[in-house]
Formats: C-alpha cells, sequence, structure tokens
C-alpha cells in the first residue's frame, strides 16, 4: 500500500540560508512517519550566498524531485502551482539603520499627509467656508480661531487615528487596518508580477522577433 503525501505551498516564501531544504519552503503531511522524515531534509535547490533576491520555482518541480526519491508515494498538492522563493541573507542590518528608517518613513508620512491637508484645504478654501457659516450662524464676524476650526482640527487627527484602526499597540477592533490591507495587497500584485514575467520569458521560443 503506497503512502500518500500532503504538500502545501504559499505564495512567497522567505529563507536565510542558500543550502533550501523541502521543509524549508513546504509544509508536510504523511501517512508514512519514515517517509516524511527523509522528505523532510531533502535538498531542493542551492543558492549563491552571496545573491539574494527573488526566484521563481514550480509546484511541478518540487513533484517531480520527490517522485524521483520516492517513486511509490502519492502526492497530493495544496496551494499555488508556482512560487516565489526569497533569499534574504541572515545579517540584518544595525540597529541605528532601523531607526533613521523608521523616522524618515514617520517624518515623510507626516509632511506628506500635512501637505495634503493644506493642499485640500486651500483647493476648498475651508477658511472662507467656516467664515460664512460662523457669520450667518452667530451674526458675528469670524475671528479665524473658533469653534469650527478647532473642532475641525481635532476632527482630522481623531479621523486618522479611527482610519488607521489602532495607535501605537492599541486597536480599535481586530480588524487588519487600511495600511495593512493596502500593503497586502501590494504584496500580491508583486508576487503576481514576477510570477508573470517569468513564466512568459520562459513561455517565449528565443528565436521570436515583435512584429
Amino acid at each position: 500500500m503506497s503512502s500518500t503525501l500532503y504538500l502545501q505551498l504559499d505564495r512567497n516564501i522567505q529563507v536565510r540560508h542558500p543550502h533550501v531544504y523541502l521543509q524549508d519552503i513546504a509544509r508536510l503531511s504523511c501517512t508514512d512517519p519514515k517517509t516524511l522524515n527523509r522528505l523532510r531534509v531533502l535538498p531542493v535547490v542551492t543558492l549563491k550566498p552571496d545573491q539574494p533576491g527573488r526566484y521563481v520555482m514550480s509546484a511541478m518541480d518540487l513533484i517531480d524531485l520527490i517522485q524521483k526519491k520516492e517513486p511509490n508515494l502519492d502526492i497530493t498538492h495544496i496551494g499555488e502551482p508556482d512560487f516565489i522563493l526569497t533569499y534574504q541573507q541572515p545579517d540584518t542590518p544595525h540597529i541605528l539603520f532601523h531607526w533613521i528608517k523608521t523616522i524618515f518613513v514617520c517624518l515623510a508620512s507626516f509632511f506628506g499627509a500635512s501637505f495634503s491637508i493644506m493642499t485640500f484645504n486651500a483647493d476648498a478654501d475651508v477658511e472662507k467656508l467656516f467664515q460664512q457659516i460662523y457669520e450667518q450662524v452667530t451674526g458675528h464676524v469670524s475671528s479665524g480661531f473658533t469653534i469650527l476650526e478647532i473642532t475641525y482640527s481635532v476632527g482630522l487627527g481623531l479621523g486618522v487615528l479611527f482610519f488607521f484602526n489602532h495607535f501605537s499597540r492599541m486597536r480599535l477592533t481586530s480588524d487588519p487596518s487600511p495600511m495593512q490591507v493596502q500593503m497586502r495587497t501590494y504584496e500580491d500584485n508583486v508576487n503576481t508580477t514576477i510570477i508573470e514575467d517569468i513564466n512568459r520569458k520562459q513561455h517565449t521560443p528565443k528565436n521570436h522577433s515583435p512584429s
């Protein structure tokens, strides 16, 4: 009676060692524990240690590799047909570099958002609008620093906190923030583009010339 192997792959897999084994890139489950132990340490690929980057691989290549090692094994693949192997060197930058990068991103986001808000206020002429509303409601000339401007300024800050769903470690709900959703969407688009570009290059004939 043949054993069955369940092979699950994610879209993007990170490794920090150039010698990549099957257990490093796939989730494995097998009805035969001995076969499972052998496959865990099955070498898949050896990358160049000095060339970190992204490498596109196919699940069919893994299946062929496993079948050569275990010809009587039934393989059930779960997950992506193609996946990206992201190789990062184990050495990490100094902690000072992380702080500098974090501060730079915070400053860029702060001043970028401030500039966007100011340009919106200038385009919509919010100051004049508040003056007209204040004069119509109270009958007095606005000084430019009234309850309308104060509540508007406070509302902008609170609106940003509610929109991003959390501040520091405090979270308003368990749902991901819009920024997290956009980052995951961006990552999915990048992964799809990388895989499609590699597949297009592999399936394009070398003697093909554009018309």
